[in-house]
């Protein structure tokens, strides 16, 4: 009984992924993000109204970092996208938290122009923007 027990516990911790991903929740922090963002399809269409600022973040899941077309990125991703960065949804959660940071670690170096930070709940943010391809 026993054993039993413990194998299943394992098996459920296993199972489990390491953080939880919802991209409705996602969608509602993104409420956040689109004072700079916006999510618009190729075919411009605006699924999300938002910002300039930033880039488009239709697509972002999978497009090399500082790609998006007739987008001026700031230094220091650039050469995060150079170095052959390419965004996942484990890279955008990193990333909101702690943008300059991050710029830091992953190839780059120097101030990120995103100056906000997202604390918690970006995995959900993350997994929102994988739904958009």
């Amino acid at each position: 009984m026993k054993i039993s027990l413990i194998a299943t516990l394992a098996a459920l911790a296993l199972a489990t992924p390491s953080f939880a991903q919802d991209a409705a929740k996602g969608e509602k922090t993104f409420a956040k993000c689109k004072a700079c963002h916006s999510i618009t399809a190729p075919d411009g269409t605006d699924i999300v109204k938002g910002g300039k600022v930033g880039p488009n973040l239709y697509g972002v899941v999978g497009r090399a970092a500082a790609t998006y077309p007739d987008f001026k990125y700031g230094d220091g991703i650039m050469k995060a996208g150079e170095s052959g960065l390419v965004w996942d949804e484990a890279l955008i959660t990193e990333y909101v938290v702690d943008p300059t940071k991050f710029i830091d670690t992953h190839g780059g170096e120097g101030k990120s122009k995103m100056t906000f930070k997202l604390a918690k709940g970006g995995e959900d943010v993350a997994a929102y923007l994988a739904t958009f391809k």
